[in-house]
């Protein structure tokens, strides 16, 4: 459905029930040098914009223009290799591409979904393919149903080998099915596996929302465990469904997580009150946040200056980019680990807080894994 006015009753002359013919739609054709002509049929609209949650700076390239045919069309780039989410605003409603299944979800609407090829890691590629299972388990913790998206490497099936697990967080305005939508992530490992660069895991991606609401609370620390309701879910419901249903090492040294944005602040949360059970902890475009540094440090010091504690962890891994606001959060909790002994690795890369960014922090993490 494009808008009431698109569905409106036939005019004079027009056979009722049936609308102009349609002419061809190319909705999102990517031209050599990557920038990409976005297009829909709309005669009857009066107004029509493009508008992407990851196609940044678009200025008057937003407002699409109409040709003879009722075909409305805008040309942007040129893109990255990489995922790009985008819808069209029609007559002020937003619509996905009614050219397109392709499509990725977020923590309150869809989206459709375009691929820019071009990527060593995160195309298409003739390899031996994992799978990628959407999960529905019962949270004892929230007392309804909830779901995840779970990655299996390629063999799993066949085999009986178990694996290690890496659980894997996604941002605020998204949900269980950014990371292998949007993120590409069952795309990067089966790559990276096939080249030898990653160690074969499952790949646990839950649902960071427990409800729409924007409302963060606990994830920083100054909420407090009780009131985080993730948190709960996660420790009591997520971990022992993943260790009990799939084929997974249950020691430290064989459990990883990592998270981006209130991923990556729910992470530390986690891990740093289990910090027995992750070896390998990544912060993607994140820390702790706003002023609940003191708090946070407060709420899991015993773990933060248990000696034994600290000897079992293997990686933790920041990377945010420059652009990002967030990058004082970033500074401000690396130096708290450093002050406690701690070596995270830093690093500061180009770039905002984006999924252009975040794909690459999960390829350039995913190897230091298990190794």
């Amino acid at each position: 459905m494009l808008c009431s006015n698109v569905l409106a009753q036939p005019g004079p002359g027009r056979p009722r029930g049936r609308g102009p013919s349609a002419p061809a739609v190319n909705s999102a054709e990517i031209l050599p040098d990557r920038q990409v002509t976005f297009r829909i049929f709309a005669p009857e609209a009066t107004t029509v914009r493009f508008a992407s949650s990851d196609i940044m700076n678009l200025g008057p390239k937003a407002q699409m223009t109409k040709n003879e045919n009722g075909v409305w069309e805008t040309t942007v780039g040129p893109l990255e290799p990489g995922a790009y989410r985008y819808n069209f605003v029609v007559n002020g409603v937003s619509t996905t591409d009614p050219q397109s299944a392709l499509v990725s979800e977020s923590n309150t609407r869809l989206q459709s979904l375009l691929i820019v090829p071009g990527s060593e890691w995160m195309d298409t590629k003739d390899v031996p393919r994992g799978a990628v299972a959407q999960v529905t388990y019962y949270s004892k913790a929230l007392q309804r149903f909830r779901r995840m998206h779970v990655y299996t490497p390629p063999g799993y099936e066949s085999d009986n080998k178990r694996y290690p697990v890496f659980y894997l967080l996604h941002g605020a305005m998204d949900n269980d099915n950014a990371w292998t939508s949007v993120g590409r992530a069952g795309f990067i490992l089966d790559n990276m596996i096939a080249a030898g660069k990653v160690k074969p895991m499952v790949v646990i991606m839950p649902a960071g929302r427990t409800t729409a609401s924007m409302r963060m609370s606990g994830i920083g620390g100054g909420g407090g465990q009780s009131s985080d309701e993730f948190y709960e879910d996660f420790v009591n419901d997520i971990m022992p469904y993943a260790e009990s249903h799939y084929r997974v090492y249950t020691d430290r040294e064989h459990r990883a997580i990592a998270g981006l944005s209130m991923g990556g602040a729910q992470t530390l949360h986690v891990a740093f009150k289990h910090l027995d059970k992750f070896a390998y902890i990544g912060v993607f475009s994140s820390g702790i946040f706003g002023n609940d540094t003191g708090a946070w440090e407060e709420s899991h010091l015993p773990n933060l200056t248990d000696a034994n504690l600290k000897k079992g962890v293997k990686l933790i891994w920041f990377n945010t980019g420059t652009e990002d606001g967030l990058i004082r959060n970033t500074r401000s909790t690396v130096e708290l680990l450093r002050k406690h002994g701690f070596n995270p690795v830093f690093k500061e890369s180009s770039g905002g807080h984006t999924w252009i960014n975040w794909r690459e922090y999960l390829i350039e993490f995913a190897p230091q894994l298990f190794q």
